[in-house]
């Protein structure tokens, strides 16, 4: 089972694809797409939407997890993070391949056991969980964060 998690935000969008084997996630994948200041919403958004659709081609997961958006009270960054996330469905979906959410409170309660752990907090334990030897951008770590949330419990809920 190879899982891509995706974090979609209006500023820098992550993602992270896991695999499992054995008994063990092992990460294959991660990284995040970092929007210039300045630049026009519609090209970040075609961007966001290339290189998702790139990742989806290299990592070939069986599986996309998606980040439910947060609610805030900016209400114009949650309306760009609402366009993110329909870029980030649709280069999933045209794929063919199955797409699940995940609130952030079932993300983090599934990866560090609290579902109001800090950002620190979710980067520790992915560090932990995939044994990596660095502590991860915090964008890349919500993804993965993402990924091993579907591995782990695989909601049947298909977008």
């Amino acid at each position: 089972m190879r899982t891509l998690g995706i974090d979609p935000g209006s500023r820098v969008t992550g993602y992270g694809v896991v695999q499992q084997a054995g008994g063990r996630i092992v990460r294959v994948d991660h990284g995040e797409i970092r929007i210039k200041s300045g630049e026009p919403f519609t090209r970040c958004l075609l961007r966001i939407f290339d290189e998702l659709t790139e990742v989806i081609e290299r990592a070939r997961p069986d599986a996309v997890a998606l980040e439910d958006i947060f609610y805030g009270k900016n209400v114009k960054s949650l309306i760009k993070q609402g366009h993110v996330r329909g870029v980030a469905l649709l280069a999933a979906s045209r794929s063919g391949v199955p797409v699940h959410e995940y609130t952030p409170l079932e993300v983090k309660k599934a990866v560090v056991g609290y579902g109001q752990a800090e950002k620190q907090q979710v980067q520790m334990m992915i560090r932990v969980i995939l044994q990596l030897p660095e502590t991860l951008p915090p964008d890349a770590s919500d993804a993965l964060a993402v990924a091993i949330c579907h591995t782990n419990t695989r909601k049947d809920a298909v977008l």
